[in-house]
């Protein structure tokens, strides 16, 4: 069973690289991607255009890993995205299933 809920924020420009990453690392766990939009991270890479709007277009995932998963994850996004402004969070979880 998953013990995290680890959230990825990523820019736009790295997307596709990040979901191909998750695809052939996440074996059969099931992953989200939602489009959102970043407020007050990291403004000095953000496009005049987002600093006047206050905001900057993002990619967020979810995904659910036992804690040696996690560590296994993290240790590649470190090498593999390192510099790229990917941002992340990990929440422990309390219940995960499927309503059949």
């Amino acid at each position: 069973m998953a013990e995290f809920c680890l959230t990825l924020i990523c820019p736009p420009a790295i997307e596709e690289k990040l979901l191909d990453a998750l695809l052939a690392t996440a074996g059969n766990e099931v992953f989200t991607s939602t489009p959102t939009f970043g407020h007050g991270t990291a403004p000095g890479r953000w496009s005049a255009t987002e600093q006047v709007m206050g905001r900057s277009r993002a990619v967020q995932v979810q995904i659910l890993l036992t804690a040696a998963e996690f560590e296994r994850l993290l240790a590649r996004l470190r090498t593999d995205f390192a510099g790229a402004g990917l941002r992340y969070w990990v929440c422990p979880l309390s219940a995960e299933g499927e309503i059949a």
